[in-house]
């Protein structure tokens, strides 16, 4: 008789079927129902979940058989101030907003695997973080970019830094205004690694467009 256990959030059937009838039990995950692969989960659309297990357990993916080569990623988010966080901003009110949103962010990329739980620790080779004033909409825009040699990338790291920085120009001009918002926070291009090259088609800042091209 199958049994059903409950763990870390998701549903396992455990039977007596042999491996290979084991490996098509279905494993509900959130909203998402897909079939468990060698590989990862498997969803209906065919898309592989690769930090979720065969068992349909999460999972950090095993990346000692891949050569380490190089890796690069850059994320975007912007900051919706509002007129009186953006003059305050503007006019440095409360010190230098920009610069410690910047070390910020670039801590932050070093430190991803602290905070992704399923994340690689990675030797970043370089981080940076980068702002661009938009007066028109009282908003702030930033990129931020990670590198690396490895064999996994640094998707997480780029877009990381460039959360961090953006919460961190929340904190120093949140007394100004409570009203700001944090969008579009999205992965703007990777390279390196099986995949390849992949970047979103930005058509317009300000109206996220993230298909890939």
């Amino acid at each position: 008789r199958a049994k059903r256990r409950h763990t870390g959030g998701v549903m396992r059937c455990l039977s007596r079927s042999p491996p290979a009838a084991a490996r098509q039990l279905v494993v509900g995950l959130s909203s998402s129902v897909g079939w468990a692969s060698a590989a990862g989960a498997r969803t209906a659309s065919g898309s592989v979940l690769s930090h979720i297990d065969a068992a349909g357990a999460a999972s950090m993916v095993d990346v000692s058989g891949k050569a380490a080569t190089k890796r690069e990623a850059v994320a975007g988010a912007t900051v919706q101030l509002g007129p009186t966080a953006f003059e305050a901003l503007s006019d440095n009110a409360k010190g230098d907003v920009l610069a410690v949103a910047r070390v910020a962010g670039v801590l932050a990329a070093k430190r991803t695997a602290d905070l992704i739980p399923l994340c690689h620790p990675l030797l970043i080779s370089h981080a940076s973080v980068d702002f661009e004033l938009d007066a028109a909409a009282h908003s702030l825009h930033i990129t931020a970019s990670a590198s690396c040699a490895a064999g996994t990338g640094v998707e997480m790291e780029a877009m990381t830094a460039a959360s961090v920085a953006a919460l961190t120009v929340y904190d120093m001009c949140k007394a100004a205004s409570k009203g700001i918002v944090i969008s579009e926070l999205r992965l703007l291009r990777k390279s390196g690694g099986k995949s390849g090259e992949w970047r979103a088609r930005v058509e317009e800042r300000g109206a996220a467009a993230t298909a890939p091209v």
